[in-house]
């Protein structure tokens, strides 16, 4: 069997496997297929899984400090939301590349992906942009989540990585 049906294969019984499973347990299939295409991003190895991880969570972290600045601070009424919301991401999006001098947080995109997750998840989920939601140690605060959901994800990546290896290798034998 070649590489690309080998993984097509895996991806596509794992991809509907983690769909029943995220579906089931209410996850975020997107964030975890987001996760999931980074793995194979950033190299599809064992430092891949690291990097995704780490990246992802470090992203997503950003973005959900500067939800709670955007919702939380008196600035954002004082400047207009907009205004203090772009003030806030443009803010914390520098951190997620300065921060990229920093081994573990060197894989921009990732960090990107993590962050991004977790403001879409925000503004396309009625109340979740909220103080109490964005403070609570549950499955409604985005930043759990998403990192939840992508750390998951990043798992998946490999795990799919791993069944094609072991398609081609019987293939071959």
């Amino acid at each position: 069997m070649s590489s690309l049906l080998a993984l097509s294969v895996s991806i596509g019984v794992l991809g509907a496997i983690a769909t029943m499973l995220f579906l089931h347990f209410g996850l975020l299939i997107w964030a975890a297929f987001i996760a999931w295409a980074c793995f194979f991003q950033t190299g599809g190895n064992t430092a891949a899984l690291r990097s995704t991880i780490v990246c992802n969570i470090f992203g997503a972290f950003l973005a959900w400090v500067a939800a709670i600045a955007i919702v939380a601070s008196p600035l954002s009424s004082a400047l207009s939301v907009p205004v203090w919301a772009g003030i806030m991401v443009g803010l914390t999006v520098l951190v997620l590349c300065l921060a990229s001098q920093v081994p573990a947080l060197s894989s921009i995109p990732a960090s990107v992906y993590g962050y991004a997750a977790v403001f879409a998840y925000l503004l396309q989920t009625p109340d979740a942009m909220s103080l109490p939601r964005l403070l609570s140690a549950t499955m409604a605060n985005a930043f759990v989540l998403v990192a939840i959901s992508m750390v998951i994800g990043a798992f998946f990546g490999l795990a799919s990585g791993k069944m094609a290896g072991a398609l081609t290798a019987k293939a071959t034998a």
